[in-house]
């Protein structure tokens, strides 16, 4: 597994890793020395956690109908996303809020999606980011064909920048029939695509002991590509390893499989108890290998950032929260025949009786309310 930040944030010792049985030296795709470059990956993580805890606060509060926290997982997206060049597209699932900061989308639009006042929350052919994907392991069979699609347009046209697509799952969806597929549809055409598995130790309650025997990213040679494993806590080398994963791609070598090992640190959602399956030691063994205080460690033992930093940034993190709170709070919903308008292309009858009988079950709580 590669690991360039340990727990203490200090500097691993080797730069290297086993791709299939084969040594790779990341050393060309590392980013350690640049002071601004460290920092901005730090404020990511920072902001995107702030974010975390507000959306989860705004749902506890009935604000937003549901919530999907990502904490713990901060320094596998940030560090996968600012790997990504803009031609690049990626496809996540319901929980890459911080790859989706990365790319540029207002985190407001993804409060949308949850607060139920749209189906999608943003435009995804401005920022190459892809909407979110509910349906278990769907966005991997998306990302090989657009990725085939990629392929055929680059021959078509050479002049076009070489690009590939990022299919983002979890160690649950692995054990879905839509991943093999993809990754057999990738291997046979050579489809610049990475397959980016944040194996977070639960799929809800399921551990992943009990979905896989190996570590899944060795199930990438019995389809015949790269797989690598990478410390999914440490943002400098989730970075690198996505940056060499992503020029393989797009060199016309063939997918990539990344399993991104780190830990949820919250629950699946807002709907689950992990205190129902999960043992509270278990998450006090990972709490040292915290991304955020991990790579603060290494910026304030080489001199990299000072208090005046993280000051600065709690304060940018505490306006940007209450931002989105009032943001979230003026959101309104849209017109009940708007959605219903929406189902199918031309007028349907069955759309339409169903239309009203919402309308009068509507109706009626104005009636209740005229009474009170």
């Amino acid at each position: 597994m590669l690991q360039v930040l340990a727990a203490d944030g200090t500097m691993a010792a080797g730069l290297s890793a086993e791709v299939t049985g084969r040594p790779v030296d990341f050393s060309p795709y590392l980013s350690t020395s640049d002071p601004d470059h460290l920092r901005s990956l730090y404020r990511d993580m920072f902001l995107i956690r702030r974010f975390d805890q507000e959306s989860t606060a705004l749902q506890r509060q009935g604000q937003l109908a549901l919530w999907v926290p990502l904490t713990g997982q901060e320094a596998a997206q940030i560090g996968s996303g600012r790997a990504l060049e803009p031609q690049d597209y990626a496809f996540p699932t319901y929980r890459e809020h911080g790859v989706a900061l990365t790319r540029g989308v207002e985190l407001a639009e993804i409060l949308r999606l949850f607060r139920g006042v749209t189906n999608g929350g943003w435009d995804p052919r401005e920022r190459n980011f892809h909407l979110y994907t509910l349906v278990l392991a769907a966005q991997s069979l998306h990302a090989v064909g657009y990725a085939m699609g990629m392929q055929r347009d680059q021959l078509a046209d050479p002049s076009l920048p070489p690009a590939a697509s990022i299919a983002y799952f979890g160690d649950g969806a692995s054990s879905e029939g839509d991943i093999h597929e993809s990754m057999v549809f990738a291997a046979s055409f050579d489809a610049p695509v990475v397959f980016f598995c944040q194996n977070n130790q639960w799929a809800i309650s399921v551990p992943s002991t009990v979905q896989t025997r190996v570590p899944l990213a060795q199930r990438a040679e019995g389809y015949g590509f790269p797989g690598i494993r990478v410390d999914g806590n440490d943002v400098v080398a989730v970075e690198a390893v996505t940056r060499w994963a992503l020029e393989h791609a797009r060199s016309g070598k063939g997918p990539v499989l990344i399993e991104a090992y780190t830990y949820r640190m919250s629950a699946h959602t807002t709907a689950d108890d992990p205190t129902k399956y999960r043992l509270s030691h278990d998450e006090q063994e990972w709490q040292p290998r915290d991304p955020l205080v991990r790579l603060e460690a290494h910026l304030r033992s080489t001199g990299m950032a000072d208090d005046a930093f993280f000051e600065d940034l709690g304060a940018e993190a505490r306006t940007m929260a209450a931002g989105l709170r009032e943001a979230v709070l003026s959101m309104t919903a849209p017109d009940l025949a708007d959605r219903f308008a929406a189902v199918y292309a031309e007028p349907h009858p069955l759309i339409q009786e169903e239309l009203r009988f919402f309308e009068q079950y509507e109706a009626g709580f104005a009636d209740e309310g005229k009474h009170a």
